[in-house]
């Protein structure tokens, strides 16, 4: 590895958050099936003066060159709300993290993460999870599984041998996150459609759209059943208020009423379901650019994507209502209004939930109860440092 250099970059300048992303872009264009992103939310997502995420998090970028030439880039960070959740939930104190994982070969990858791990070390870190991208509510864990078809909106690629560069490392699987293939046309099986017909019957139960007019209020709503409902999950970390409105601001465009719901007992909001629009079909035709065309069919895309792909990438209910029968019934009740409005009003054939956590029964219970299956899996590894 002596003709492999590390170096580490200022996230503060811009010249320097650029060459990160612009490799990893690099990476991407190589892979089959890969969609391109925007530049500009690369950019700022890894930016400490644009995403409220640093408000409670430090990081160092990396990148790697070899004869001058780059060839991998990485990062380490440390969220300190991730080293104040209890141990026993993934993260806890002296957790590290790595994130944004990209590598020509093994002895470039084993560089990489020998100087994610050093820093990380420095900063009194004993233990190292990754890959996170770099929240753990944005692209959590590497692709293992699923690189024959291309990643609906904030889900990660890559390239199957990876896995190899990472277990060579002496990392270990810690948690492996699946996402789940579900044909939106096909009616669910009697055994759900009698369950939601029971819930529609039952007078204290409302299901009802996300009301736009109020959309920051109902934002908030959705995030604090979210962080009430996840608090328990395994890699939780709340959402801070900054968090809450960056991302409220940001996923606007993509919510539509018929598509996103929220539970109401006796009056109550205690359930949700976001789903939104794969933006991946849009940024597949127009290669991930607003110019100089590409903003005309973003618009009309935002407006009402239709023939797109559905992704449920959030869903919640409250924790005191989790293993009840009334926790299962709102589910189906919502998965069902909002698989129908996705077929009648987008036209859409094809939807996807997740990521679902291996060990989440109850999740993996409504995935199998709806006639889904296994679609792509990804694994967050550990090591001790």
């Amino acid at each position: 590895m002596t003709d492999i250099t590390v170096s580490p970059l200022d996230a503060t300048k811009s010249r320097e958050r650029a060459a990160f992303v612009d490799l990893g872009r690099r990476f991407a264009a190589q892979l089959p099936h890969s969609v391109p992103q925007m530049r500009a939310e690369q950019l700022e997502l890894i930016n400490p003066g644009k995403n409220p995420f640093f408000g409670h998090a430090e990081a160092q970028l990396f990148l790697a060159h070899r004869h001058g030439k780059p060839v991998g880039r990485i990062s380490a960070h440390i969220d300190r709300l991730a080293l104040e959740a209890p141990a026993e939930q993934g993260m806890g104190p002296g957790t590290g993290m790595f994130g944004y994982f990209d590598a020509e070969d093994e002895a470039v990858a084993s560089a990489l993460l020998a100087a994610a791990e050093d820093w990380l070390r420095t900063q009194g870190m004993n233990r190292v999870l990754g890959p996170i991208s770099m929240s753990i509510w944005e692209e959590p864990g590497l692709l293992v599984r699923g690189q024959d078809h291309a990643p609906m909106i904030m889900m990660g690629h890559h390239p199957e041998r990876y896995a190899g560069y990472i277990a060579g490392a002496g990392y270990a699987p810690a948690k492996h996150l699946y996402t789940y293939d579900l044909p939106v046309a096909r009616e669910f099986p009697p055994l759900v459609q009698r369950i939601v017909k029971s819930g529609e019957r039952n007078n204290r139960i409302r299901v009802r759209p996300i009301d736009l007019d109020n959309y920051e209020s109902e934002i908030e709503i959705v995030l604090e059943i979210l962080n009430d409902a996840w608090s328990q999950n395994w890699g939780f970390v709340p959402l801070t208020e900054a968090e809450v409105a960056y991302t409220g601001k940001k996923l606007r465009p993509l919510i539509h009423p018929e598509i996103n719901r929220i539970a109401e007992l006796d009056g109550e909001p205690v359930a949700f379901m976001m789903t939104l629009p794969n933006v991946n079909d849009l940024f597949a035709r127009t290669r991930g650019k607003l110019f100089p065309f590409g903003w005309l069919a973003t618009l009309r895309w935002l407006r009402k994507p239709m023939h797109a792909g559905m992704r449920v990438p959030l869903m919640g209910v409250r924790k005191r209502l989790h293993n009840s029968r009334l926790a299962s019934q709102l589910a189906f009740m919502m998965i069902s209004q909002i698989r129908q409005s996705a077929s009648s009003v987008f036209h859409s054939d094809r939807g996807e939930v997740g990521w679902i956590l291996e060990d989440n029964q109850g999740m993996v219970a409504i995935a199998d109860a709806i006639d889904s299956s296994i679609n792509r899996e990804y694994v967050i590894y550990e090591k001790d440092l």
